[in-house]
């Protein structure tokens, strides 16, 4: 039976949650910021269509455990799927909104911004450990943050196949820091770097030449297949938990070379496989190239079943 989507949308001041319930309007849902928490219910209760409801610091009453006990009661209601997205940014990236737009931070309007910050982080911390989708925009362009809502929220998004699981797969460097987001993190650190290349070294994983110096590693093929026979365990796992959203981190030392074209080589096999998949490069979005997405998917040693063992195909994917 279809169910009337419903999403929360709650993060850090400056993190993005407006621009977030601009684009699920876009997508037809009938946007209310700053409803009072007493209101919630009624609020539900009126709407006949999807609906996007802005709750944050700045809502009267505001009140993480009000906002979550709402979020119980619609979850108990069989024909309503309510969702929590939070947006996130580092403080780092917080501090220079701000500055930028010469506003005052509204949990502090007569002391720093950072002490504003820190605050609201405290208080809204119970809901970013709930939310369903976690979303850091620290590094995410504002025209990445809308195509991850429409994959997320739009029209395709609830289809039953794969139980509208999104699986979302992030590139990043280690000493950058590991993305707040990742339900998943796998380390690619001990594969050859192309670092070490001075031809390769300028270029990014997205690029055939990189990729192959990558696989030529006689630990890739094998790490690779495990890799995938975990993702064919976890992701119905998941979807029978009624997870509608997975997010796995691949990191390397530069985040530039090894984690990117293993993103991109998951990203393609679970595509292929049934899977709804979205893709980005932390480092590649900070070195100002954007979330970077490749052309075809990368020749590899499991495209045509070559030697270290077969790959599983898509059919036993959707067979797991």
């Amino acid at each position: 039976m279809s169910r009337r989507r419903i999403v929360f949308v709650s993060g850090l001041s400056g993190a993005g949650h407006s621009s977030i319930l601009r684009a699920l309007e876009d997508l037809g849902y009938e946007a209310i910021d700053n409803v009072p928490l007493a209101m919630l219910d009624e609020m539900v209760a009126r709407g006949g269509g999807k609906l996007a409801i802005g709750v944050d610091a700045r809502t009267r009453g505001f009140d993480a455990a009000a906002v979550l006990a709402t979020l119980d009661r619609l979850r108990a209601a069989p024909d309503e799927r309510p969702e929590l997205v939070f947006a996130w940014a580092d403080e780092q990236s917080l501090l220079r909104r701000y500055t930028e737009s010469r506003r005052r931070h509204p949990m502090a309007p007569d002391s720093r911004v950072a002490d504003g910050i820190a605050a609201e982080i405290a208080l809204t911390a119970e809901l970013r450990r709930a939310a369903d989708l976690l979303i850091d925009t620290s590094d995410l362009p504002l025209g990445e943050l809308r195509r991850l809502i429409e994959q997320c929220f739009g029209p395709e998004s609830g289809d039953a196949a794969r139980g509208g699981l999104v699986v979302s797969l992030i590139s990043f460097a280690y000493p950058a820091g590991l993305p707040r987001e990742a339900d998943l993190v796998l380390d690619a650190r001990f594969l050859r770097n192309p670092h070490y290349d001075p031809a390769l070294r300028p270029r990014t994983g997205l690029e055939p030449e990189v990729g192959a110096y990558i696989e030529a590693d006689r630990d890739y093929a094998i790490f690779y297949a495990r890799i995938v026979e975990l993702l064919i365990l976890l992701l119905p796992r998941f979807v029978q938990e009624g997870k509608k959203y997975a997010t796995i981190a691949v990191g390397c030392t530069g985040g530039r070379h090894r984690s990117v074209h293993l993103v991109e080589r998951l990203s393609s096999y679970l595509s292929d496989a049934g899977w709804r998949v979205t893709r980005a490069h932390r480092e590649l979005a900070r070195d100002g190239q954007g979330m970077a997405r490749s052309a075809p998917p990368l020749a590899g040693p499991f495209a045509a079943g070559a030697s270290g063992g077969p790959s599983p195909s898509p059919r036993q994917a959707q067979e797991a």
